[in-house]
């Protein structure tokens, strides 16, 4: 087979040169030496990120998890979903779907329960940030497994919205985590973003909040009890469950999400455009929804609790180059078929992303893959009570003083290209 780098070259020139390219499979999957019609497919855009399949432990994971009771939140969600749809293979005991999306939910427990010999799913609707739909939902499941992928991740609605972001990202992670230990879950394993390095809007560091209690959470019960009576959590009864261990992984963006820049290329090119790109020097890191989702497998079953995976994105790509790409993968030439307009940087929006931020380092695994990311530790006790107040703040929907708040717990989160600007000088 062709090596990827050779391969992405050869189709740049064709590209280049209006010369269309197809995929074929490999020789040894032809039918009676022949390719059938049905095998000849259209090149896709995740073809061209010059990226090599990745490996994951199966026998490994596949071990962990079997006849275990596993729940996905967000799992209508595209990460969700997909996570959903990888742990199907494996022998496990029960995939409980939590969604607030009745549609999303209903759609994708119709393609689980025709598409796959596992009829272990139940579908539950519910919102991560309802604590009695939450202990109803732990209470009569009791997972052994958390993967949390429930969350809000738009950048410019979360930057006018900020109690919405807190409300989903922050509290309805620590009410599924705080459910996680209640209930003796084994593992929890969070999504998170790139975007909660060195945030500079509110989705981002409302992500970055969401890992540092999760982290703290961890670290304070593996190194000693705790009883709260202000309501905030309550860790009770660790010497008869298990003591939950609580995993981070880190990633930037997905190839085709729900609302993410290949759709919205694909709508536009359709419609002949303009194509819309905020600017000429963006950049972004990505990976498949495939790939992330099996390191996120990976590094849950590695994790022994506290860390904060970060996972290897190859290069970065400028938007740019992707559009134009996009262009020509559908045969048209770029700025003469289908022009390319730039809208200027969003609220919150930065030119780049960083996977890890100046003051931290990172430790190898065993995977090539993905590496553990050294950052500031919180104590769980000093973190209580601003996440109480943050909160609280979120739920009177008071704007300003939640990314107030959210500036003195984050102290690296500087606002971008917007109006949470001029609280940087005050923090």
């Amino acid at each position: 087979s062709i090596p990827a780098d050779v391969q992405a070259n050869i189709v740049d020139i064709c590209l280049e040169n209006g010369i269309k390219v197809l995929n074929i499979p490999p020789p040894n999957a032809w039918t009676g030496g022949k390719i059938q019609p049905g095998q000849i497919k259209k090149l896709n855009i995740e073809d061209l990120l010059n990226r090599k399949s990745i490996t994951i432990d199966i026998d490994g994971i596949g071990s962990q998890l079997k006849d275990k009771r596993i729940l996905i939140t967000g799992a209508a969600g595209s990460i969700g979903s997909e996570i959903v749809r990888q742990l199907s293979k494996f022998d496990v005991g029960l995939i409980i779907l939590c969604d607030q999306s009745e549609t999303g939910l209903h759609d994708l427990y119709l393609e689980l329960t025709e598409s796959t010999k596992n009829k272990n799913f139940h579908a539950f609707i519910g919102d991560v940030r309802d604590d009695k739909r939450m202990e109803n939902l732990f209470s009569t499941f009791k997972p052994h497994y958390v993967y949390h992928a429930g969350a809000y991740k738009h950048v410019p609605l979360m930057e006018d919205n900020p109690s919405e972001a807190i409300k989903t990202n922050v509290l309805g992670t620590k009410t599924i985590a705080d459910k996680a230990v209640k209930y003796g879950v084994q593992k929890f394993v969070m999504i998170s973003t790139d975007k909660a390095v060195n945030p500079t809007n509110v989705m981002g560091a409302s992500k970055r909040i969401a890992e540092i209690y999760v982290q703290s959470l961890n670290n304070s019960l593996h190194h000693k009890d705790h009883v709260f009576s202000n309501g905030l959590s309550y860790i009770n009864d660790l010497d008869v469950k298990p003591i939950t261990k609580f995993i981070t992984t880190r990633f930037g963006n997905v190839l085709g999400s729900n609302g993410s820049v290949i759709p919205r290329f694909k709508a536009q090119i359709e419609k002949g455009g303009p194509i819309t790109v905020t600017h000429p020097e963006i950049t972004r890191y990505f990976m498949t929804i495939p790939e992330a989702c099996r390191l996120v497998l990976e590094a849950g079953c590695m994790g022994e609790g506290g860390e904060i995976f970060v996972f290897d994105m190859g290069k970065s790509v400028k938007i740019v180059d992707l559009a134009k790409k996009m262009i020509q993968l559908a045969g048209l030439v770029p700025n003469q078929d289908i022009r390319i307009e730039y809208s200027g940087l969003r609220p919150g929006e930065k030119l780049y992303e960083e996977l890890l931020n100046d003051n931290e380092n990172t430790m190898p695994t065993h995977h090539s893959k993905i590496m553990i990311g050294k950052v500031r530790e919180y104590e769980f006790d000093e973190i209580q009570n601003q996440i109480y107040n943050l909160i609280d703040s979120a739920r009177r929907s008071e704007d300003m003083q939640v990314v107030r708040l959210m500036k003195e717990l984050v102290k690296e989160y500087k606002s971008q290209n917007s109006i949470f600007e001029n609280l940087d000088a005050k923090v």
